[in-house]
């Protein structure tokens, strides 16, 4: 029974991380907006006056006023992706979907499988029930097991994705997610494979007990209420609420967690951010709290279909399964 959950999980996890990866590209591209606006620069090193006449006012630095650069404009998930569409291709809506694969068949059928090990454990053999504490202690401890196994497919994925929004010269054009685990690997040492690995376990643990919790949760509430009859509707429904859940409670952690990933660094210099907090600090600095929530609208969209395609396509194959 072990054995057959996480194949259950890697089935439907694979299914629904292929089917919905253009907005997660897009939530990616968007959670990136603003992180290297340019600076306004006010200070001036030397001014030297055009005619050497003696003038009895000696203007100074100070008295110059340079107003600051507007910053550039937010745009949404469709304006975002028309602009992939048109400047990379419509291929581009897929950079990096072989990661997807990779870190779903890693991350997802781990935290799926352990996810379904720990239900049948710790539901009461009397009366059947899996209390709402024991459904969010089993999605902290799979999400976060399950977070640390995918990693290195997780920062492969949020670079494969992000490549198209540098300049030509800095793309690092990966040509799969292993060719992108190996140059990693190669140039910036083993550890790089594991970068932001707190901030995707936390982010794991966060989305896992929020998702599978909230969905059984809410499935329960829907067959116990009598509003609907265990079948599509009611899987539907169920994995949507528990989607917008998931969305609402990850989303800062899933932005800290892009932007950590993504940064580059380079041989000699100091990274961009020290570790999460810095990020975090720095993104609130420059950009206000609610860029945490950057890329909400993406996230939810995507959110909402993958946790939908999920517990659908895991429910028809557990009728597929159900006699092995």
């Amino acid at each position: 029974m072990g054995v057959k959950g996480f194949v259950e999980g890697g089935i439907a996890s694979v299914v629904a991380g292929c089917s919905t990866h253009p907005l997660d590209l897009i939530k990616v591209r968007m959670q990136l907006q603003g992180e290297n606006a340019p600076k306004p620069t006010t200070q001036f090193h030397s001014l030297r006056p055009a005619l050497a006449f003696h003038s009895p006012h000696v203007i100074s630095p100070a008295d110059i006023h340079i107003p600051a650069p507007p910053s550039p404009p937010r745009v949404g998930p469709i304006a975002v992706g028309i602009k992939i569409v048109r400047q990379e291709g419509v291929a581009a809506l897929f950079s990096g979907v072989s990661a997807t694969v990779l870190r779903q068949t890693l991350y997802s059928t781990t935290r799926m499988g352990l996810y379904d090990i720990l239900k049948q454990k710790w539901t009461d053999k009397d009366s059947g029930v899996f209390p709402l504490s024991r459904k969010i202690a089993a999605g902290l401890i799979s999400g976060g097991i399950g977070a640390a196994v995918g990693n290195p497919a997780d920062v492969a994925m949020v670079r494969m994705q992000a490549d198209g929004r540098l300049p030509l010269a800095q793309r690092r054009n990966y040509n799969s997610v292993f060719d992108a685990i190996t140059r990693m690997a190669k140039q910036e040492g083993i550890t790089s494979l594991w970068r932001g690995s707190s901030l995707t376990v936390n982010r794991a643990m966060l989305v896992t007990a929020s998702q599978l919790a909230s969905y059984d949760q809410f499935k329960e509430i829907i067959l116990e209420k009598g509003l609907m009859k265990d079948g599509l509707g009611t899987h539907v429904t169920a994995s949507f609420a528990a989607g917008f859940v998931a969305a609402v409670a990850s989303n800062p952690v899933d932005v800290i967690k892009t932007r950590v990933m993504n940064m580059k660094v380079e041989a000699g210099e100091a990274p961009p951010y020290a570790g999460a907090l810095d990020c975090a600090i720095k993104t609130v600095r420059s950009e206000g709290p609610m860029a945490l929530y950057k890329g909400f609208i993406p996230t939810i969209s995507r959110q909402g279909p993958f946790t939908v395609v999920l517990f659908v396509t895991l429910e028809q194959v557990r009728k597929l399964l159900k006699d092995f």
